[in-house]
């Protein structure tokens, strides 16, 4: 337990980093978008305004997930970094939209302009500042394992293809079409709500204790190979925070020993811990065949 609570310390520093890059980036594009009228650079602006937001939430959901568990929390308190981030997307999707409505808003009352190229240059430099950023939390997220930051790093890749395609609108504005400046905005909109949704349809999952099938079947699988093991009655598995807690009940040969069961119960925590980072596994052993191994009680019992 000790190693998770160092590994969420250390995630700290990647939210941290995208902070002060989504700090620094979103006032240079905002400020280049205003004196450069480039609808798509302030839509890129605003995107990186959310993206503070859902850092924030990302940095919360670590300092709170850090505090250990207690009467009312016996598994800690991992689920406020999914908690952070359900509410990250909700603010992100009314920004979204309010990009969007600004957007069209402009194209239909013809206030398009066409923006300076220098917004482009901007753009450019913006997308590889970003990139970098994404590296350096892509790298510290698969060194720690860590989901929640795993997802921030993606959403630094795709704020990075968002500035190259604000350049690529403000671009072809200066070919006599300043609407495709608007457009791009617009797109950048919809990309907005799309991250929104995508957090918000994720997050819910998680906290309604939804699972991916394949993974159980993973899990159902490793399981099985324990020796031992003759056979899976049930498995069930959720997601808290960042980690999984998984019940499984077993069947064995009824004529093992307490200790026999206990060190098959233990062969299977341990391979789940290390070939799935599980954080806590139940494990649930019952004898197989009990019925045919002794027909005459059962038989003798249901004549009564």
């Amino acid at each position: 337990m000790v190693d998770i609570y160092d590994d969420i310390r250390k995630g700290e520093r990647g939210a941290w980093v995208s902070i002060a890059a989504y700090l620094i980036l979103s006032a240079f594009k905002l400020v280049s978008g205003y004196v450069f009228a480039s609808s798509a650079l302030l839509a890129d602006g605003f995107n990186n305004v959310t993206d503070i937001v859902a850092s924030l939430a990302v940095l919360i959901g670590l300092r709170i997930s850090q505090k250990p568990p207690d009467s009312d929390h016996a598994y800690g308190h991992f689920r406020a970094e999914t908690v952070a981030a359900l509410i990250a997307s909700f603010i992100m999707a009314m920004v979204g939209i309010q990009v969007l409505v600004e957007a069209v808003r402009s194209l239909f009352t013809g206030r398009e302009v066409q923006p300076n190229l220098w917004a482009a240059g901007v753009a450019v430099i913006c997308s590889i500042c970003m990139y970098a950023v994404y590296q350096y939390n892509k790298r510290l997220a698969k060194q720690i394992n860590n989901q929640a930051l795993m997802a921030a790093a993606k959403d630094n890749f795709s704020d990075a293809l968002v500035s190259i395609g604000a350049a690529v609108g403000i671009v072809g504005a200066q070919f006599g079409l300043p609407w495709l400046d608007v457009v791009a905005a617009i797109a950048v909109g919809l990309l907005i709500c799309k991250t929104a949704w995508d957090i918000f349809r994720d997050s819910t999952y998680r906290l309604t204790d939804g699972f991916d099938q394949d993974e159980l079947k993973d899990l159902r699988s490793a399981i099985g190979r324990t020796p031992g093991v003759e056979g899976i009655k049930d498995v069930k598995a959720r997601v808290h925070g960042n980690h999984v807690l998984v019940d499984v009940v077993i069947e064995v040969d009824p004529h093992l020993s307490i200790i026999e069961g206990h060190q098959i119960s233990d062969e299977i925590e341990d391979r789940l811990t290390d070939m799935h980072n599980i954080m806590n596994v139940h494990v649930h052993v019952e004898p197989k065949d009990l019925d045919i191994l002794e027909p005459g009680r059962h038989r003798n019992a249901s004549k009564k």
